[in-house]
């Protein structure tokens, strides 16, 4: 085994000569939030195992039973932008971004199965990790969420993308809500293919080593389809939260303002439950410049390709950098941890139209864009 820091990388035997890329994120304290280090030993590595012939597939995993990953490391990026008086995002910070979007399309398109195993907390970063993946785990732990509303962030990392393709504004609740899913939910969503006790992971990776592996990539993902069916148990299915929300997220999705949006969000009292109590709480202390991202990112990437998707981000994530919400959101939620951040603007309704423009400005021309050649053959 070829052990680094943060990121431990195998290679399991497999049949016919073939052997398994085994990813396995290593960051117990920070339950794994992804970091520069991290992000520089997975790039590198999962290109070499798709250019690999000898490699029939890849899992990414984590050493915790808590979690697969909890983010990304924003508290680093705070210091970034604390530390910074160019009024330009902080190199680091851009780079870090660069990067990990980089990162993340390569899961999405990566051309050999590709199989994540989503026990326990996976957010923000996490979710980048594991929504492209061919072939998506959840157990019974599975703790999924896009909480950017709370930092002054928004739901990057492919959120542009893969939030469109759920069904019917779900993908506006979560991302206003910040909303914590369970297994059952992500299948609902599309965020999830199978649903695993975390108890049968050590045998379905030796079972991944007995399958008849082929040099014909679609014959190689209908074989791990067929495995994935054979473990899958919906017994241990938690109970769904998002399903019940079917005639709220349809009035969502015909929402022509955030302003609407969450109106309709608040005012939803009919039953007593828990888990919408949270989600409105959450939204009604978010960032109002969030709110406004999130409705504006979804509306212009409903039509626009999965890499397109990401030069936005970029675009957006920059001026994040600059603009002051997300340094206040991550101080007062994880440096200082006052849990009071004195947010730009006191409701969405206040936010000017310039400000929500200005996040969506390129300060590249095409050529220029650090993703430029993304989607690029």
């Amino acid at each position: 085994m070829i052990e680094q820091q943060k990121v431990l990388f195998s290679l399991l035997p497999a049949q016919n000569g073939y052997l398994i890329g085994l990813a396995t994120l290593n960051k117990p304290k920070a339950l794994n939030a992804l970091d520069q280090d991290m992000i520089d030993l997975l790039n590198p590595q999962l290109q070499a195992w798709q250019a690999d012939p000898k490699i029939c597939m890849v899992v990414l995993d984590s050493q915790l039973d808590k979690a697969l990953c909890a983010g990304g490391d924003v508290v680093a990026m705070h210091h970034a932008m604390a530390a910074n008086h160019s009024g330009q995002a902080p190199a680091a910070l851009q780079h870090f971004f660069t990067t990990e979007y980089q990162l993340d399309y390569l899961i999405h398109t990566f051309t050999k199965p590709f199989l994540v195993w989503g026990n326990g907390i996976v957010m923000g970063g996490g979710l980048g990790l594991m929504s492209g993946a061919s072939h998506r785990i959840v157990t019974e732990t599975s703790r999924i969420a896009m909480p950017e509303i709370s930092i002054g962030l928004y739901p990057d990392v492919g959120g542009s993308y893969f939030l469109n393709k759920m069904p019917a504004g779900c993908g506006l609740f979560l991302g206003l809500t910040g909303a914590s899913i369970n297994a059952a939910d992500a299948l609902y969503c599309h965020l999830a293919d199978f649903v695993i006790p975390h108890a049968c992971k050590a045998e379905f990776l030796e079972k991944l080593q007995t399958v008849d592996w082929q040099a014909q990539q679609q014959a190689n993902h209908e074989l791990l389809d067929t495995l994935c069916d054979g473990f899958e148990d919906t017994n241990i299915l938690p109970s769904a939260n998002l399903v019940n929300y079917v005639s709220l997220c349809d009035s969502l999705a015909s929402c022509t303002d955030v302003v609407n949006a969450q109106q309709l969000i608040l005012a939803q009292h009919e039953v007593q439950d828990p888990w919408l109590d949270k989600a409105q709480k959450t939204l009604q202390a978010g960032s109002n410049i969030t709110k406004h991202l999130v409705f504006e990112q979804l509306a212009r990437g409903a039509d626009l390709p999965l890499a397109e998707c990401f030069k936005m981000e970029l675009v957006m994530s920059c001026h994040c950098g600059t603009v002051g919400e997300f340094q206040e959101g991550v101080r007062a939620l994880l440096v200082d941890k006052d849990n009071l951040p004195k947010w730009l603007y006191t409701e969405p309704a206040t936010v000017p139209k310039h400000t929500v423009d200005g996040f969506f400005m390129s300060p590249w021309s095409p050529e220029q864009h650090p993703l430029a050649l993304l989607g690029q053959a």
